[in-house]
């Protein structure tokens, strides 16, 4: 169990908060909308729906709010290369933000669920009560104000000849409810590892609909279908008193001190819930379009065997750091897609290069165009750079770099400005790693291993592998970094949990991986 500490109490405090801020709210606005006397009246017609509704609202409002931070990835960037109170716990969750941010897709899609099936109820006792004609409690109320310009009504269903599927259909709520979850169902779907992987083309296209999602959601509720009594009308109308007999019910009656009861929507808080969370995230799209606008010039286009390219590239104004990665897009392949990819240079490089093996439609095509060698050469634009869990590789005492096939990119580049800061060590030695560099770059044998070849064929034995590094380095801070596929990557993270120890004497793995 210490072993797992080690490397998730961080990400598992952000989770406990995050999943116990959704239930606050949930429980919260349920014992609400379930106990409040301005919705008295409302419980009569809709009964514990009302309270599921609204309290899953609530809760799909929040989710909605943290949606769109983690793929913010300008904000993501600065937090983790400016932000002075970003230390390297927080920069390690920051490596989570897709995973987060599928966990709340998911739960928005179950809150989701909760309220529409809430409301296919409360529009059937909608129309039950206007339907019924026997004088009871639930009946009143429906025909209260039904007549009246006024909007003082209480049942938005007004006659017998109305049914739910009209109001579903032709109702702002109604219509812009089926809309949001008609998108939902599609971004959530084309999501799905199988399809991303193999049509990304699918899953990217779609996956604006959110657009239309938080466009419906905004104006969701400004209809005010779902009512409550309004504050004038409980300080001359009290339901716990008033209810028990509604026949007697107006101003005229002399046996009655309770006047008709006065009904009023409630207000749309959607947009005060994502206006923030919005404008963070079209100044993002707003940044990065400038970003992309600017000049790329091609220095270097290499078609390597097994069908990879290697671009060099110059953009005025352009920094990186190493492990960091950029958005690349051919405006004469598609002008709307745009696909990560490693840096493969080092920041003390006059240039940056990035290497795209085929592995869809899209980089099948790029090669190809490169290929041809036509007269002139496509026009590239890229956006970024952005950064990754490999930016903090120089953040560790000791680093473990673990690349499966095209994922050793990120690692050429760390490779690269390691033996920079070694070629320019005599003059600079600003920095730890350069001299720690120097002092073993000469040596016939491995720093870690002890053995004199520094290449092994084959799959490493990692239990082997991190025993030799826990031995050779005590009381350590290790960083462990995976490009590569996901099997890998749990056994990995296996062995960080085998090999750490929350004994300060003792070493400590920590696991980070790439995350696009």
């Amino acid at each position: 169990m210490g072993n797992w500490v080690v490397n998730h109490w961080f990400p598992a405090v952000v989770i406990v908060t995050w999943l116990g801020l959704n239930v606050f709210l949930f429980v919260y606005y349920f014992l609400l909308f379930d106990r409040d006397k301005k919705f008295y009246y409302t419980r009569v017609l809709l009964g514990s729906a009302l309270a599921w509704a609204r309290a899953s609202a609530k809760c799909l409002n929040f989710n909605s709010m943290l949606i769109l931070l983690p793929v913010c990835r300008n904000l993501l960037s600065f937090l983790r290369g400016t932000c002075s109170c970003c230390r390297r716990t927080m920069r390690k969750q920051l490596d989570h933000n897709l995973t987060f941010h599928k966990l709340v897709a998911y739960t928005i899609a179950l809150f989701t669920a909760v309220h529409i099936i809430a409301h296919l109820c409360n529009f059937e006792w909608y129309n039950d009560s206007q339907q019924a004609a026997d004088r009871s409690l639930s009946s009143i109320l429906s025909d209260l104000h039904q007549d009246e310009e006024s909007n003082k009504w209480l049942n938005p269903i007004h006659t017998n000849s109305t049914t739910p599927a009209y109001v579903t259909f032709t109702t702002i709520p109604g219509l812009t409810g089926v809309i949001i979850t008609v998108a939902l169902i599609l971004m959530v779907t084309s999501s799905m590892e199988f399809i991303r992987r193999s049509y990304f083309e699918v899953f990217w296209y779609t996956h604006h609909l959110f657009v239309i999602y938080f466009a419906g959601l905004v104006i969701h509720g400004i209809a005010g279908l779902v009512r409550g009594q309004t504050a004038e009308s409980l300080n001359k109308h009290n339901p716990e008193h008033c209810a028990q007999d509604p026949t007697h019910w107006g101003k005229n009656n002399t046996l009655s001190h309770c006047e008709e009861p006065e009904f009023g929507s409630i207000p749309a808080e959607s947009w005060q819930w994502v206006l923030t969370p919005i404008l963070l995230y079209v100044f993002e799209r707003v940044l990065r379009f400038w970003r992309s606008r600017q000049r790329v010039v091609i220095t270097k286009a290499v078609v390597h065997p097994s069908k990879v390219l290697e671009l060099q590239m110059h953009k005025k104004g352009f920094s990186m750091e190493v492990g960091q990665y950029i958005f690349i897009n051919c405006p004469s392949i598609s002008r709307l897609e745009w696909h990560p990819f490693t840096l493969t240079s080092a920041p003390e490089e006059d240039f940056f290069s990035v290497h795209i093996r085929a592995a869809g439609d899209w980089t099948e095509n790029l090669i190809d165009t490169f290929q041809q060698q036509k007269p002139k050469t496509p026009r590239i634009e890229v956006d970024g750079p952005f950064g990754t869990a490999s930016e903090d590789v120089f953040q560790y005492e000791v680093a473990m770099l673990v690349g499966a096939g095209i994922g050793v990119t990120p690692f050429a580049s760390v490779l690269k400005s390691i033996w920079y800061k070694f070629q320019h060590a005599d003059q600079r030695l600003k920095t730890k790693k350069a001299g720690q560099a120097v002092f073993n770059f000469d040596k016939d044998m491995d720093v870690v291993t002890g053995l004199k070849q520094k290449t092994s064929f084959g799959r490493p034995m990692w239990s082997n592998e991190f025993s030799a590094v826990a031995t050779a380095h005590p009381r350590s801070v290790v960083g462990v970094f995976l490009c590569g596929p996901q099997a890998l990557a749990k056994s990995l993270q296996k062995c960080c949990y085998q090999y750490s120890s929350l004994d300060p004497r003792k070493v400590k793995f920590y696991f980070n991986k790439e995350n696009f």
